[in-house]
């Protein structure tokens, strides 16, 4: 038995990323690695500096994934072309080329918007698996919100796109995208509500649900000895990027009549000076900004809660499991995969409106029982269905019966086997 060689092709991969999608991604190329196989990621550095990333200058991590960053003479060009051709026009023989010598077991797919496009879904021999971290399958946009101030319920993708400040894509009416997906072997969504939105928005094969995993903390930090609160009042957390999806907007509010705890705001994005300017004057919202992982597990673990309540489609949220992790409870708007993993954990409370959030704040932070309950739900599901362990497994489980579906018996073999999971010995 000899490790598996996995290709993986994302957008956006760490450093050269934004959001949580991309932090998956190489959280799965890392429990890989760290199992033996050989990882290889392919991404686009061009897209990032597109979106307004800053210049880089960090060493490689230690982690075992070899990581290949696409960059162009022209960067915005190359976006551009493969953006409207749906086929990577700069980059494709250097992909090619990649995957001819990398003979890879498996090549996945993750965000393939800006570095293959659905023209090199069907690339390699191996094991294929498109992951849908985003709704860029049956939206333009990837999130499902429409002209950029509401949900989307039908398809208005030209008017929408163009309000998005992006061109059309022709090849979307081509049919290109049912093509490319049909030799798939494996589409996973990461929640049933996503994959149910995926149907519902026109994708005609079948996805399977998988979702995100977290590991167990470090060591050092699971035996570390809780150390002071990292705020001296009581507080609510919001983590995440600062944008108008992210709902933040309708949670600040509720700190104008609720003087009984803080709001502690980690991360930052193009919404911020926006929700700076509507926080004005409450000394109960702090903005804190970025934090290291080590802090910001600090933060959880103080918290009476974590409130997240994005108003889009989320596809998962994985700082609900960062959450559970560490035995914080969540209050989630009723929305998107929020009631799915709540009512999967019962380590947490979900809102529709302002009341309901004030009423939820006020039940955690004065029912110490109701709070010990639902910490003690957050660590056992974690625990269950979102450890890496678990995660793995069943992601071996699929793989090997794609395997099997498509006549690669010898890698189904080996995947029924546990190679996925537990590497090679």
């Amino acid at each position: 038995m000899t490790p598996l060689r996995i290709l993986m092709l994302t957008t956006f991969y760490p450093p050269y990323s934004f959001g949580g999608d991309a932090v998956g991604v190489q959280r799965m190329a890392r429990a890989l690695a760290a199992r033996g196989h050989e990882v290889t990621v392919v991404h686009d550095e061009d897209a990032y500096h597109l979106l307004g990333g800053a210049d880089l200058a960090e060493a490689a991590p230690e982690d075992g994934v070899r990581r290949i960053g696409l960059r162009a003479r022209f960067g915005l060009l190359s976006n551009l072309l493969t953006q409207q051709t749906g086929r990577p026009i700069v980059h494709g023989a250097r992909i090619r080329r990649i995957v001819e010598e990398g003979k890879f077991d498996i090549v996945w797919h993750n965000n393939a918007s800006l570095v293959t496009g659905p023209g090199m879904l069907d690339l390699g021999d191996g094991l294929r698996l498109y992951e849908a971290h985003e709704h860029w399958l049956v939206c333009p946009t990837h999130v499902l919100w429409r002209y950029g101030r509401e949900l989307c319920d039908r398809r208005e993708c030209l008017r929408c796109v163009l309000q998005h400040r992006r061109p059309p894509q022709l090849w979307r009416a081509t049919g290109l995208l049912h093509r490319q997906l049909d030799k798939m072997d494996l589409i996973i969504a990461k929640s049933e509500f996503s994959r149910d939105k995926h149907r519902e928005f026109g994708l005609r094969q079948d996805m399977e649900v998988l979702p995100y995993f977290l590991p167990d903390l470090p060591q050092d930090q699971a035996d570390a000895p809780p150390g002071p609160p990292p705020h001296d009042r009581p507080y609510f957390l919001f983590v995440g990027r600062l944008e108008k999806i992210k709902g933040l907007q309708d949670v600040i509010p509720a700190f104008e009549t609720y003087p009984d705890a803080d709001l502690l705001i980690l991360g930052d994005g193009d919404y911020a000076e926006t929700l700076k300017s509507q926080a004005r004057g409450n000394p109960r919202v702090k903005f804190l900004g970025r934090k290291p992982v080590e802090d910001l597990n600090a933060y959880y673990r103080g918290a009476l809660g974590l409130i997240v309540p994005s108003v889009c489609f989320e596809t998962f949220g994985i700082i609900l499991i960062e959450s559970f992790r560490l035995g914080t409870p969540v209050i989630a708007r009723a929305l998107g995969p929020f009631p799915e993993i709540l009512g999967k954990s019962g380590a947490g409370t979900l809102f529709s409106d302002p009341d309901d959030l004030i009423a939820a704040m006020r039940a955690l932070q004065s029912d110490a029982d109701l709070r010990a309950r639902q910490s003690a739900s957050a660590r056992d599901a974690f625990k269950r269905y979102w450890h890496e362990q678990p995660v793995l497994k069943a992601y071996g489980k699929s793989l090997a019966a794609a395997a099997r579906r498509r006549g690669l018996d010898d890698l189904a073999h080996w995947l029924e086997n546990g190679l996925f999971e537990n590497g090679a010995p």
